[in-house]
Formats: structure tokens, C-alpha cells, sequence
């Protein structure tokens, strides 16, 4: 399994893992986006800034598989 992961690394950074790498720079960039947004507007209105992250955290890897979901491998 470990070698399993280390093979998916190295595909991934020789940009041989996923079809169209550029659509998958884009929904990751997309997901960056959204949860830093959150993160912010959820400090600005006064949260803890723990708890801003949390919130931000788990809606943003949350979002992942939606955004990930339509994505072919090789």
C-alpha cells in the first residue's frame, strides 16, 4: 500500500497521474479559494480565529470530492 501511494506522488509530480492536469490545478485552486474566503469572512465577524479555521477546514476538504468527482486518471 505504501508503495502504492509513493507511485501515485510521483505520477502526480511528473504530471502523468490525472488526464488534464490543468483542470485539476483549476478545482484545487477553487477549493483554496473557497476555504480561505471562509476563513476569512468567518474571522471578520468576529469568531475565534481556532474555531474560523476549523469551520473553514472542514467545509473546504468537505468540498473536495464535489469538486474532484468528475476527474480521469490515466
Amino acid at each position: 500500500m505504501w508503495q502504492m501511494t509513493q507511485n501515485s506522488i510521483a505520477l502526480f509530480f511528473r504530471g502523468r497521474l490525472f488526464a488534464d492536469p490543468g483542470k485539476v490545478i483549476r478545482q484545487l485552486l477553487i477549493g483554496v479559494v473557497i476555504t480561505a474566503a471562509l476563513l476569512v469572512v468567518l474571522a471578520k465577524i468576529g469568531a475565534p480565529l481556532w474555531l474560523a479555521a476549523l469551520v473553514a477546514a472542514l467545509l473546504g476538504g468537505g468540498l473536495q470530492p464535489y469538486l474532484f468527482k468528475d476527474l480521469k486518471y490515466l
